[in-house]
């Protein structure tokens, strides 16, 4: 048995325990743990900007690729002796664990760096460190060897100003690789400038001979512009949601937020505390949704916009949000020394807080942006149960051959989307008309039999099993729900051919239904037409009239005959009402409603999402009594009844 006694037990000293066991202050040895040694620097002059005492942070890669220097004109690190140790505060701070400004709280409000390990751990992981400070008229130097002074810090001369400048070169014996990244550095430098706005920032990457500055004044908002930008994401709101918040009183929080809603499905927020990035977020995180979860919730009860038929969850409420959050705090808890996660619990009570009354106060008085905040998050909710009802309905063939297309579509013989037109045609007899009076060219022409399913009561099971509205979704070929892509839309036109009665008018409702609820993005985007076919011929003398309607008809008879066409004083009209579109010679069909140069369309816009939704799931619904009094309501308005 091997003796186990007080000699075998090991005492690190000094800067021993970062050397012996990197990962435990950054991470690792790879990539990321490189860089965090940049990281650990450029926090510590950001502290000094974010606290107000300097305005520009320089930041250079040297030729060679492995060293970086980075200056800041703030005061300067303090050079003179620390009265217990009788060192250089300058040494102290650079070689001595858990040694630094930041403990008391008096000479920075807000920092990065808390535990006093940050430089001193560069300092132990470089193969040479140098620090140079411009303080009290005069500049001041001290270098280091992993992790030891080689010699005692000693004054090169006067100097203007004030500041510091670290220059540093990881040490191989630690890093397999020493070589640094001059797209990773210049990224982290432009989101710094956006959380400090007002601070210039410039990176001299002597690598790739190139020098870049930043410097955001409107900080936050840019951010959020530039992550839409980025994820090509369409807002779904016009103004963001911004908050700044300055404390009124010494541990007050300090924050930041911008919010954008987006069309995009995933939810992006980026967090970050006092100017560290935690991608694996926190409290703080945690804090931020529930309280915007909670703004919505309240504003959806009190202005009575639930949605019938789904309930709304968390998620639904996040989705699309594109935001940052950045919040200031006296003393960070983070989750080990890389700073990737927030661990403060009293923080997620008071960001909930704050941004449940912020938020919803934003709300109420920014009415078209909350609306329409509550429209896309309805369509997530619709969209997120269609989901789960498709993931137990058998998944369809691609549509987007040639060879799956419905035997009864009559295609068009172009493939360019930008030129084609989809007719979805009711009946196989207009269908019949349409597809001989058409261009053959650019038309294609689907007819369907009779009144298509109502969408709105049926379930996405029973929707894929449908025959007429499954050849709709296999002709468009751009798929539905979680296959949907609108690049493999084979027409830019969708155009939606009826009779001119109440029988059409039911029709393209049902039609209407089926793409808000499951297609609604080729609404959004100006894909769908109404066809408008005439109701009526009328024939005086040796002209011919069409008419779409009642008032259209009277209004023609009153300008070309006398008498309402009845007086014998002026030409007889010949009145001819169509009973449907397969009454039409193909001639016919193609003057009056499929020639582009003669035809009227109307694009359908979806200008109220909320509105509309109600609609939709009042009249074409289950519950029979919100049909019953939408048309009590209306029943004075109606002159006529075509039943």
């Amino acid at each position: 048995m091997t003796a186990y006694t007080a000699k075998d037990i090991s005492v690190l000293e000094g800067l021993e325990p970062v050397r012996k066991r990197p990962g435990m202050y950054i991470g690792g040895v790879g990539s990321p743990g490189l860089h965090h040694l940049v990281w650990e620097v450029l926090d510590n002059a950001v502290d000094e900007a974010m606290n107000g005492y300097a305005s520009e942070i320089n930041v250079t890669l040297h030729k060679d690729g492995t060293s970086v220097t980075v200056t800041d004109n703030g005061r300067g690190i303090p050079v003179d002796k620390h009265p217990k140790l009788k060192k250089p505060a300058l040494e102290i701070i650079l070689s001595t664990l858990h040694a630094g400004g930041k403990f008391e709280g008096q000479n920075y409000k807000t920092a990065g760096g808390l535990h006093g390990v940050g430089a001193s751990v560069v300092t132990a992981l470089s193969q040479s460190l140098v620090a140079q400070v411009k303080r009290d008229g005069g500049l001041y130097e001290i270098k280091f060897r992993r992790g030891k002074p080689t010699a005692a810090m000693k004054k090169k001369g006067a100097a203007r100003g004030s500041g510091t400048t670290i220059t540093f070169q990881p040490d191989p014996q630690i890093f397999p690789k020493t070589d640094f990244s001059p797209d990773l550095i210049r990224e982290r430098l432009d989101i710094t400038s956006y959380l400090h706005k007002g601070v210039k920032i410039t990176f001299d990457d002597q690598v790739n001979k190139k020098k870049d500055s930043f410097q955001h004044d409107n900080g936050v908002i840019d951010f959020v512009n530039r992550l839409i930008a980025e994820r090509k994401a369409r807002p779904a709101h016009e103004q963001p949601f911004t908050m700044m918040r300055e404390p009124d009183k010494a541990g007050d929080l300090r924050l930041e937020v911008v919010l954008q809603w987006t069309e995009s499905p995933e939810e992006h927020l980026r967090s970050y505390v006092n100017g560290i990035p935690t991608g694996s977020g926190g409290t703080h995180e945690n804090g931020l949704r529930a309280g915007v979860t909670k703004a919505i919730r309240n504003y959806i009860v009190t202005h009575k916009l639930q949605p019938k038929g789904v309930a709304l969850t968390a998620e639904d409420i996040r989705e699309g949000i594109v935001g940052v959050l950045s919040v200031f705090i006296a003393e960070p808890q983070f989750h080990g020394q890389t700073k990737d996660r927030l661990n403060n619990p009293e923080l997620a009570g008071q960001l909930d807080n704050v941004m449940r009354q912020a938020f919803e106060h934003w709300l109420n008085h920014s009415r078209t942006a909350a609306e329409s905040i509550v429209a896309r998050i309805i369509l997530a909710a619709r969209a997120r149960e269609a989901s789960r009802a498709a993931s137990v309905a058998v998944t369809r063939k691609s549509a987007t051959t040639r060879v799956n297309l419905p035997g009864k579509l009559a295609d068009c013989s172009s493939t360019n989307p930008g030129l084609t037109e989809l007719f979805i045609v009711e009946g196989d007899s207009a269908g019949g008309s349409a597809k001989q009076g058409r261009d053959r060219v650019h038309q294609a022409i689907l007819p369907l039999r009779g009144k298509v399913l109502n969408t709105e009561q049926a379930s996405l099971a029973k929707i894929l099993e449908n025959k007429e509205l499954g050849d709709v979704i296999t002709a468009l070929g751009c798929g539905m729900g979680k296959t949907f892509d609108p690049a493999k839309l084979r027409y830019g036109k969708i155009i939606l051919l009826m009779d001119a009665d109440s029988d059409g008018h039911h029709i393209s409702t049902l039609l209407l239904t089926f793409f808000f609820r499951h297609l609604r993005a080729l609404m959004e985007d100006g894909y769908v037409y109404l066809a408008q076919p005439p109701l009526y011929r009328i024939d005086i003398g040796k002209e011919t009239h069409w008419a779409q309607d009642d008032a259209e008809r009277d209004a023609i008879l009153k300008k070309h005959t006398k008498g309402n066409g009845t007086s014998p004083r002026g030409p007889r009209a010949d009145i001819t009402r169509f009973k449907g579109l397969g009454e039409m010679m193909p001639k016919t069909l193609w003057q009056t409603t499929l020639d582009p140069k003669t035809r009227t369309l109307l694009q359908v816009r979806i200008d109220e999402p909320i509105t509309t939704d109600r609609v939709i799931s009042d009249l074409m619904g289950k519950d029979a009594s919100a049909r019953f009094e939408f048309i009590m309501e209306r029943a004075e308005e109606a002159e006529e009844l075509d039943v």
